[in-house]
């Protein structure tokens, strides 16, 4: 197969968001079996790729440069181009591109990450106003992949485009393979942002309804919105703490001894605390989302994400040892759907299919 030219430029230099681990850990075990260029716009993202990997300096991409980097790709002889994002200069291109479109949350709910450029922040707006910025993105690729057949199924259904459209699923680093007993703790967690349609409320409102249970809010926190939350805390006698982010050594532990991950989010992109929660043996305890059934599987025990009593009912049910230790072996199970090695097989077949078409013409 011809060189990958992956897109590295989204890798965060502080911390990484879902594009940016997902950048990462697939060109980690591309490297594996193929030869693969890392395209960037800064060295410093060089540091959390395998050491050696072959790299061209070129624009970040966010600067007016952008609109010609195909021409720069061109000079540089690709011939395969992988983006995890949608947003890549292609004018004048001459090699395959693959763009991903990992869900289309942001139509549903608009507001920008806040760590971008007033500018992108309303050119973020304004593109999500309507599907046609969509569909004029993605039909400049040759393939399109995404992260879960629920996104596949929506891009259909809106029409973004007329390009095949692969999964290409997220994944964890480390899955365990040592069967978990019911533990005594009655510690649940919560793992994601606080926006309104996260829905953390209704937590809050369960784990008053269990007395002995403590949520565990682990994210980061604005002051406002935790004054929030502990307030409707002491209205309805729950306990909850607030970790305001935590390290990896400290999530691990949370996720070592916890007795469920839950989530009531009304709405999702994919679903990663998911995924890490099962890869540790975890049962996951999630609102009725397509998405969420998508990813738990057998291994979710699922609840209405308008009712505290259901998802009190759900946590009551966990609580019988048989009951806990299938849903643990369940989530073990589960989690081998979501593999890194695997989801770089799966983008692998994608790009050999395209560089024969393009050798055999």
């Amino acid at each position: 197969m011809d060189t990958i030219h992956f897109d590295a430029r989204f890798i965060r230099l502080d911390y990484h968001d879902g594009i940016s681990r997902f950048s990462v850990e697939l060109i980690k075990a591309l490297s594996k079996d193929q030869e693969v260029v890392a395209i960037i716009h800064d060295l410093r993202q060089l540091d959390f790729l395998p050491k050696g990997t072959n790299f061209i300096l070129v624009n970040s991409p966010e600067s007016p440069a952008e609109l010609f980097i195909a021409k720069k790709l061109n000079k540089e002889g690709a011939k395969l181009v992988f983006s995890p994002m949608q947003v890549m200069g292609s004018w004048g291109r001459k090699y395959k591109l693959v763009l991903t479109l990992h869900d289309l949350i942001y139509y549903r709910h608009r507001k920008p990450p806040q760590d971008l450029s007033p500018l992108i922040r309303a050119i973020w707006r304004l593109y999500h106003l309507s599907f046609v910025p969509q569909r004029i993105l993605l039909n400049r690729a040759d393939v399109v992949v995404t992260v879960s057949e629920t996104t596949k199924k929506l891009i259909e259904k809106y029409r973004l485009t007329r390009r095949p459209v692969e999964i290409v699923y997220n994944a964890v680093a480390h899955i365990s393979s040592i069967p978990r007993k019911m533990p005594k703790s009655r510690e649940i967690f919560y793992v994601g942002s606080f926006m309104p349609y996260k829905n953390v409320e209704t937590l809050v409102k369960a784990a008053g309804l269990k007395p002995g249970f403590t949520l565990n809010l682990v994210s980061k926190i604005t002051p406002e919105r935790e004054k929030e939350l502990q307030r409707l805390a002491d209205t309805v006698s729950a306990n909850v703490v607030f970790h305001h982010g935590v390290s990896d050594e400290k999530y691990r532990e949370i996720l070592d001894t916890a007795f469920a991950s839950v989530s009531a989010s009304r709405d999702e992109g994919f679903g990663i605390p998911l995924v890490e929660a099962m890869a540790s043996g975890l049962p996951v305890v999630v609102s009725e989302l397509d998405i969420f059934q998508e990813v738990a599987g057998s291994a979710g025990t699922f609840f209405n994400p308008n009712s505290e009593a259901d998802l009190a009912a759900a946590l009551t049910a966990l609580e019988k040892t048989e009951t806990w230790e299938a849903k643990s072996k369940a989530s073990l199970t589960r989690a081998k759907l979501f593999d890194w090695d695997k989801s770089a097989e799966k983008l692998s077949e994608i790009l050999n299919r395209l560089s024969s078409a393009r050798n055999n013409h």
